[in-house]
């Protein structure tokens, strides 16, 4: 689809521009590495592209008036990569706060980081606090970057938080609920995605927001994410205002 059509389609689902908007999206960034492959390129030539195309698509999610926004930047799996390339991806997280949170900071997006922390170096640890810490005041646009993140992780992480309080007793089992459960994610507060989008064509969710996916649309463009940009995500948003969601209800009803 063209530019023109793909800013026609978001147009005609949503003429008044916020009309059926998810309020929240996520996104896992595929295809870094395949952008590059196909250009004779380097990997990291691939993850470089891949940091501009974020900054695009933060600015552009904050215009469409998006609430939420979480990209999955590094995966609790990613530290078995080839060691060069994981201290690459590193400096490139250093370089982009260094560089960029300043500019989010006057924008008003407010940055907050889910994953396991425990273990992180204090170099980067230091980093990501320094983020939370510089726009935890701001009341626009809510970036969640999932860092050293697996869903696994985060639920074994809830589980065994409820599990040492029913120990300590103060909590009872039959008080263990959803509600509960959710309280203990690293996502707690948030609202669940409304749409999660994987770029480059793969359709699974590799251990990414799991619990709250439950009744996420998904959207798989075969774009890799160096390629993918604003018109892009506006396509994603008109297909997403296009789509009935049911909650598990029947066609027309509101579900629950």
């Amino acid at each position: 689809m063209t530019a023109t059509a793909q800013r026609n389609a978001f147009d005609n689902a949503c003429p008044d521009g916020k009309a059926a908007f998810p309020r929240h999206v996520a996104i896992i960034m595929d295809g870094n590495g395949r952008w590059a492959r196909e250009r004779d390129l380097p990997r990291t030539e691939g993850h470089r592209k891949g940091v501009d195309t974020l900054r695009k698509i933060v600015r552009h999610a904050a215009k469409r008036g998006i609430g939420y926004l979480t990209l999955f930047s590094f995966s609790s799996e990613n530290w078995t990569r080839p060691e060069a390339e994981v201290s690459f991806l590193m400096g490139l997280l250093q370089r982009f706060v260094q560089r960029d949170l300043a500019d989010l900071d006057r924008n008003n997006i407010k940055v907050r980081i889910i994953g396991e922390r425990t273990g992180l170096s204090p170099d980067i640890l230091s980093l990501l606090e320094e983020a939370e810490t510089v726009t935890g005041k701001n009341t626009g646009l809510v970036l969640v970057v999932a860092f050293n993140y697996g869903a696994r992780n985060e639920l074994t992480r809830a589980v065994r938080s409820i599990a040492e309080a029913v120990s300590r007793g103060e909590v009872a089992p039959e008080e263990v609920d959803e509600t509960m459960i959710a309280s203990r994610l690293d996502t707690a507060g948030l609202p669940d995605p409304d749409l999660i989008i994987r770029t480059s064509g793969e359709q699974r969710l590799s251990n990414f927001l799991l619990w709250q996916a439950a009744y996420a649309e998904f959207l798989f463009p075969s774009s890799n994410w160096p390629d993918f940009n604003e018109d892009a995500f506006d396509e994603a948003l008109a297909v997403f205002a296009g789509r009935e969601r049911r909650y598990g209800g029947l066609s027309g009803q509101a579900g629950g």
